[in-house]
């Protein structure tokens, strides 16, 4: 049987600066349309590791517009778990918050780990590369960056 995630692996080179230009985009759009973090907002971002959470935007979404490229599609066999029907993704500083979500504190706060982990790594490239290699090698949930995630806006104080 043929193993999407396992032949995606083998062209993560290649995959890699087509998903970071596609994020690239996206964040743009994010940016000049969405809205800022509230003050809130801004401290959690601080404490979640975000060195720069004053360039985060948030934009709020019925659907988030993962799947509407052939390109896409295709990463959503490899990692069904991230990519169908997500409630929020972190695009750099832009960040899709699905609108059921909407201000919901955690997810917000889990979005800005990943923020603080594209600041970490320095481009989208490394960060894409390391993210989607982990996922193929862990699983989705098990992945470090995304258990740093999970582990760290968990560990918010207060109401969602």
């Amino acid at each position: 049987m043929f193993n999407v995630g396992k032949w995606l692996s083998h062209l993560l080179p290649l995959v890699i600066p087509i998903a970071a230009k596609w994020v690239e985009r996206e964040e743009r759009r994010i940016l000049m349309n969405g809205v800022p973090l509230n003050q809130g907002g801004l401290q959690d971002a601080a404490r979640m590791g975000v060195e720069n959470p004053e360039k985060i935007r948030l934009m709020k979404v019925n659907q988030i517009p993962l799947l509407e490229s052939h390109f896409m599609r295709i990463l959503s066999r490899a990692f069904p778990a991230i990519l169908c029907n997500p409630t929020g993704v972190s695009l750099g500083y832009g960040i899709y918050i699905h609108s059921r979500y909407w201000g919901n504190r955690h997810l917000i706060a889990h979005e800005c780990v990943h923020s603080g982990q594209y600041e970490r790594y320095g481009s989208r490239e490394r960060f894409l590369h390391a993210y989607f290699g982990e996922c193929l090698i862990y699983g989705y949930p098990d992945a470090p960056l995304e258990q740093e995630a999970i582990l760290r806006s968990a560990d918010l104080d207060g109401p969602e």
